[in-house]
């Protein structure tokens, strides 16, 4: 005779807590903890760190996690498969606290490992974001529509599945559209999530501040920081992998008025990776920087502000002057790119700029790279290693070249060795380059064609001009350009080269301006100069250009 649904029911029921009893009773026996965890919540970030297939094999399942400390459900702390689980956690630095449950409670667990998007342990101990999740979302997404798209649809699902996907999304749009920052910023009503794209910030969306609080307890999580700090300022890191790439991101949070505001840094080698001949250098400059940077003794110093891509430009120096014949020590902060070959090292709290310049002198190397001179004894040193015998690359916080030696007097160099020690001093920025695809010709006219004929007028090599000088591009947007009108960016410079007639001129102790007048007499072109040739010739905009550089100062 078939039993009722009600009995059938009463039955399970009867199993369910006869064998919750026996987990309760086989936790006094082995001075363990007791949970049902068909009644308590899962963390999914806890769950991730044991894979589903050993879980299962050890009958364990990680079902909460605080800071280090991570609370492990087992059926048996003699399972014979328990103890290798419990060696990887411990060597990734986690501590656990385990507790008997019933194998019901184990089943419900388990069962939310379809809900992950199968992230995985890092060698050291932080979650990675998974590859394969990354390159799926990345290949449904073309454009800054389809990321508010894919947003929108995931904040729509279930509260566990946005935990593990929200991340990913906004990480997948930022690779697919080629952003080098997120910026996540809480406001009064909502969060504003806005992209930057070829150094400028674009909004993407707005999202709910309960979508927020979830994705910014899985970014710390990533990065390792402290889940439960919300009033003070954390800097943390995780790397993902594409196509065999890691590329790291650097997460900064500050305390806000309405809640923490995020920005992201992604340091995509292949962003920083530019060659020499890609940098944007006008024919004459770029033979002059390609000779003196193979010198056995000097200094290139390069200034402009942050972000001008200072750094960029040393790594393809380097990567120019680099042979198997020649030794090339690094000092950074941070080492944003690894260059094969060479000895890179990072300013950290024991190792200051000065002790790693003094420590790599030791090392015998040709070549330095100082990243940024800020201190008195740091310039006196690399100017130093300038004068016997090394080639010396580094960076000033000046607006221009000629503020180059005016900063280094400052800095209590004696002017008179400026022209042994310094070969050439240049100043960049970055203008975006005007897409390809989509950009139009309008006739130059009004008070930029007047600006644009004085500085023209004024240049000592006009073959860098084009023939057809009356005309400018301007940006449309289209989809290859994510509707901007810009794709990429590139390099306008400025340089000094060191000669008699500037020797003796900053044995007076010039101003910047004076510099500027002779600097103005040479071959080489001011930054003004170079981005009105690119402007002329179609490589960036008009009002690009006067984002970046003034050119009525000209």
């Amino acid at each position: 005779m078939a039993l009722s649904d009600k009995t059938e029911q009463h039955l399970a029921e009867l199993r369910r807590r006869e064998e919750e009893e026996l987990a309760e009773v086989l936790s006094s026996k082995y001075g363990l903890s007791y949970r049902d965890l068909t009644r308590s919540s899962i963390n999914s970030d806890a769950l991730r760190l044991i894979t589903e297939a050993d879980a299962r094999k050890a009958e364990v399942a990680a079902f909460d996690i605080v800071g280090k400390k991570i609370s492990l459900a087992m059926r048996s702390p003699n399972h014979p498969e328990l103890p290798p689980v419990l060696q990887d956690l411990k060597e990734h630095g986690y501590e656990t606290a385990g507790f008997m449950v019933s194998r019901a409670s184990l089943e419900r667990a388990w069962e939310r490992y379809k809900d992950l998007s199968f992230a995985m342990k890092s060698k050291e101990g932080a979650l990675d974001i998974s590859s394969e999740e990354l390159g799926a979302t990345m290949a449904k997404i073309k454009t800054v529509d389809d990321i508010k798209n894919s947003i929108a649809e995931v904040a729509t699902l279930k509260k566990a599945y946005r935990i593990s996907k929200i991340l990913e999304v906004v990480l997948a749009g930022a690779f697919a559209v080629d952003a080098s920052d997120i910026h996540i910023e809480t406001e009064a009503e909502n969060v504003r999530m806005r992209y930057r794209l070829d150094g400028v910030l674009h909004d993407i969306m707005t999202i709910d501040h309960e979508t927020h609080g979830l994705l910014m307890s899985r970014l710390k999580l990533l990065s390792g920081l402290k889940l439960n700090v919300r009033d003070a300022a954390q800097d943390g890191r995780f790397s993902v992998e594409l196509s065999g790439k890691e590329t790291e991101i650097r997460t900064s949070v500050i305390p806000g008025a309405y809640g923490e505001t995020v920005v992201m840094r992604l340091l995509d080698p292949a962003a920083i990776s530019v060659p020499f001949e890609g940098l944007g250098m006008e024919p004459a400059l770029k033979a002059l920087v390609e000779r003196e940077i193979k010198s056995p003794n000097g200094m290139l110093l390069n200034t402009g502000p942050t972000g001008s891509g200072k750094t960029t430009t040393l790594y393809a120096c380097l990567k120019k002057v680099h042979s198997p014949e020649i030794k090339i020590i690094t000092i950074e902060d941070p080492i944003e790119y690894h260059v094969q070959g060479v000895v890179q090292t990072q300013v950290e709290k024991n190792y200051s700029w000065l002790d790693g310049l003094r420590s790599a002198l030791r090392q015998d190397p040709d070549i330095i790279m100082i990243g940024e001179i800020r201190d008195i004894e740091v310039a006196r040193t690399a100017v130093d290693a300038a004068l016997t015998g090394h080639f010396v690359f580094s960076t000033l916080h000046t607006n221009a070249a000629a503020g180059t030696f005016p900063r280094l007097s400052d800095l209590g160099i004696d002017p008179k060795v400026f022209s042994s020690a310094i070969s050439v001093a240049m100043a960049q920025r970055l203008v975006r380059v005007l897409c390809a695809s989509c950009k139009k010709k309008v006739p130059l006219e009004g008070k930029n064609k007047e600006i644009a004929e004085k500085i023209v007028g004024g240049l000592r090599n006009k073959s860098v001009v084009p023939a057809e000088a009356g005309f400018l591009y301007e940006p449309v947007g289209c989809e290859a350009c994510n509707k901007t009108g810009y794709k990429g960016r590139i390099g306008i410079f400025e340089a000094i080269v060191m000669d008699d007639e500037l020797d003796e001129l900053l044995r007076t102790s010039p101003s910047e301006r004076e510099i500027y007048a002779l600097q103005k007499k040479r071959e080489f072109m001011t930054l003004a100069e170079d981005g009105v040739v690119k402007a002329l010739n179609g490589v960036t905009s008009w009002d690009e250009l006067i984002r970046v550089v003034s050119v009525e100062e000209n």
